[in-house]
């Protein structure tokens, strides 16, 4: 996307709503047993309806529909695959009683969420039978992902063979890093051979916040110095230096970086040979236990690996709550501290995602350690939960941010510049 598309989407989607266009892209955001979906308007960016099918492939599978100012549906239906899923889905949206468009010709684009595209795009594409193959080729980078991706793209063109398809990467946000911020210290061969590198990960929401962050503070996006941290159960840092990504905390895969809910983050390598010898545990075994079973649930000695539970805790007093939670802070300021060395400098600091935009309290906990960026938070306005604020103080050198992540909005937007 040129670097004035968001600005042009803004005046389109109010020009387009006065005029009462509809452009109504599907977004498709497709897990190995699930699928997530929004109908977005995007020429005026409402929301249309949305849901969740659970458990494809599985026992107990089911279908969550929630069409906007309507009631939620709940379908308990054996889904085989990803391909009747989205037929579940698009029979709700056309149903005639609960249904939002009278037919799949009203749907005009599909936007779907891919993981990783590693080199080959640095933009969003819009999908044909070589951008397919470029994909699967970034497969061995992200198993857990792409295929299931692919398999989403695979079901929504063979039931909507006409319909505008649009891939949307979580990467390419990322791919304006320079080479000192993406390049390993290993031999160059595995570089060259497999393109081992930093690629970085939540790249639709590193992008939104950060344009939502210079409209809210009325200043020109290509001027600005931001960081975003977006803190979820998988949790990263970028700094977006003038309107560009410079430099991101996930790295080849999304192991790499912060303390997450069952993820590592940054380790020392040799702890992987070390525990395989004193465990007797394979490679396999051992990346494992650091995907799933380390991270603040790890941490906290199999507490929790739902902050919300760590917040309590460290508010009760109890010893592996506080004893994580400051870890965690401790690592996202770290990252804070180095981005703005990085940059030269910050103007702002942007929380995002489940705990970062909802939660004061770790607003303030990694804060307390910036003080040498002159920031000061208001008391009041940090209690922000899920609303778009300004969370520092008047006087405040550096000024931070709560602004809910709108991934879905994000690739609808992507979608509509390429098909409208």
């Amino acid at each position: 996307m040129n670097k004035n598309a968001y600005s042009t989407i803004d005046l389109s989607a109010r020009r387009n709503a006065q005029m009462g266009i509809k452009m109504n892209i599907l977004v498709i955001n497709c897990g190995s047993s699930s699928l997530k979906f929004q109908l977005i308007n995007a020429a005026d960016e409402k929301l249309i309806a949305k849901g969740l099918c659970e458990r494809i492939g599985i026992e107990g599978s089911q279908l969550v529909y929630a069409p906007t100012g309507g009631e939620k549906i709940t379908t308990v239906t054996p889904m085989k695959d990803h391909t009747q899923a989205i037929g579940l889905v698009l029979n709700a949206l056309t149903d005639e009683k609960a249904g939002v468009v009278k037919s799949l010709q009203e749907i005009s684009a599909v936007g779907h969420r891919i993981v990783h595209g590693g080199e080959k795009f640095a933009a969003s594409t819009i999908i044909t039978d070589e951008v397919i193959e470029a994909i699967q080729e970034c497969n061995e980078l992200a198993p857990l992902h792409n295929p299931a991706n692919l398999v989403g793209i695979d079901a929504c063109r063979e039931l909507m063979p006409s319909t505008p398809m649009v891939a949307v990467f979580d990467t390419a946000f990322h791919q304006t890093m320079p080479e000192e911020a993406y390049m390993y210290a290993i031999p160059y061969e595995y570089y060259q051979k497999y393109k081992v590198r930093r690629y970085g990960f939540h790249g639709t929401s590193h992008s939104y916040v950060s344009h939502r962050a210079a409209k809210l503070l009325g200043k020109n996006y290509e001027d600005l110095k931001i960081i975003v941290c977006h803190l979820g159960n998988g949790a990263s840092v970028s700094a977006v230096k003038n309107g560009k990504c410079v430099d991101t905390s996930m790295g080849l895969t999304p192991l790499e970086g912060l303390i997450m809910g069952t993820r590592s983050g940054d380790i020392d390598p040799a702890i992987i040979e070390f525990i395989a010898h004193k465990e007797g545990k394979n490679i396999d075994q051992i990346m494992d236990i650091l995907n799933k079973e380390s991270g603040v649930l790890g941490l906290s000695g199999g507490l929790s690996s739902d902050f919300r539970d760590l917040v309590a805790g460290y508010e009760k007093g109890d010893a592996a709550s506080v004893r994580t939670m400051k870890a965690f802070a401790y690592r996202v300021a770290k990252y804070i501290g180095a981005y703005t060395a990085a940059m030269n400098g910050v103007d702002a600091i942007c929380f995002t995602a489940g705990f970062g935009e909802n939660s004061g309290f770790i607003r303030n906990l990694v804060c307390d350690y910036l003080g040498f960026l002159g920031i000061a938070l208001d008391e009041q306005a940090n209690k922000a939960q899920g609303e778009e604020t300004v969370v520092s103080a008047a006087g405040s050198r550096t000024k931070v941010l709560a602004i809910p992540t709108n991934e879905e909005l994000a690739i609808a937007r992507e979608t509509f510049a390429l098909v409208k």
